[in-house]
């Protein structure tokens, strides 16, 4: 009697290593199918990006839409070299970093379809008819709401000094985090190599393309964290506007940003050094020249002087 249980132990042991040894092979069947994710992402050390904003209006204007309009969370303001100063506002943990343009700067603007660059900032809402009020009760015009992509309600205004801003509204009840999410959006002439940039190189989460009802226009996403950056496109020849606003990461070492710029040949505008005492930065462009630059903190420093 011993011997059959011997034997059917050697069969169920035969039998579990086929299972695993077929378990093994789709897993790595799945492996290899999946798509290969590189770049710089693992890099950042903060859980999302944030975006700066150069303006050419008065100081009290932006800091009036942005925060008393908009509601966004003010952060300290940072001195900056030459006696400028950063205007901070709070986005979860993005920041939207504002900054006086230099003087006799005129760039490219438009309607989102007109100029290339980082054209759209868009946020989201618990209470529509709150923020409306806000717009009215600072003489601004009423955004116009319209039903939008899974449910939501949108619209797109413009802050003091011409940045498309877009207003999303999600229906109640929705999970707090919701409204920490930040999403930018660029207008690209080639969206194979802008795809590419993003998920390649910088190495962002490359999400489903989403038609989107505002632009008449797919967009497609790419995250990190909290924050997206959505690329779409309306054709090559466009003006550029590659100066007034752009991406910041934050990240544990600039050097390998270096490195792996030279190497992919990746127009660097401004070199690795230092940008202030406990900082490193390197600042890159995108294929349509949108500035993406990365900042490293080192002993001393503070994330927040980034810019």
């Amino acid at each position: 009697m011993a011997f059959p249980r011997r034997v059917t132990r050697l069969r169920l042991s035969s039998a579990l290593v086929l299972i695993a040894s077929a378990a093994l092979a789709v897993s790595a069947g799945a492996a290899a199918q999946a798509p290969k994710r590189e770049g710089l992402a693992a890099l950042l050390t903060q859980p999302s990006m944030n975006v700066f904003r150069r303006f050419t209006v008065d100081r009290a204007k932006m800091t009036e839409f942005y925060g008393d309009v908009l509601g966004l969370k003010p952060l300290p303001p940072i001195g900056m070299p030459g006696g400028s100063q950063m205007t901070r506002f709070q986005v979860g943990t993005s920041e939207i970093k504002l900054t006086g343009a230099a003087a006799g700067r005129q760039d490219k603007a438009g309607a989102v379809r007109e100029v290339t660059g980082l054209r759209v900032f868009t946020f989201f809402f618990p209470d529509e008819a709150a923020l409306t009020a806000r717009f009215k009760t600072h003489g601004l015009a009423a955004p116009e709401f319209r039903d939008r992509e899974s449910g939501t309600r949108g619209a797109m205004v413009l802050d003091p000094d011409g940045q498309w801003v877009e207003l999303v509204v999600v229906a109640f009840p929705a999970p707090p985090e919701t409204f920490d999410r930040l999403e930018v959006g660029l207008t690209v002439s080639d969206l194979v190599k802008s795809r590419a940039f993003y998920r390649e190189f910088v190495g962002l989460e490359e999400l489903k393309p989403i038609e989107s009802k505002a632009l008449d226009t797919t967009k497609y996403p790419y995250r990190h964290g909290t924050t997206t950056v959505n690329l779409w496109t309306f054709g090559k020849g466009l003006p550029a506007n590659t100066y007034t606003a752009g991406i910041q990461y934050v990240i544990s070492d600039v050097e390998a940003v270096d490195a792996r710029a030279k190497a992919r040949g990746v127009t660097i505008t401004t070199p690795l050094g230092n940008f202030s005492a406990g900082l490193r930065t390197i600042w890159l462009a995108d294929p349509d020249g949108i500035v993406n630059y990365f900042a490293q903190v080192t002993r001393g420093g503070q994330a927040a002087g980034a810019q």
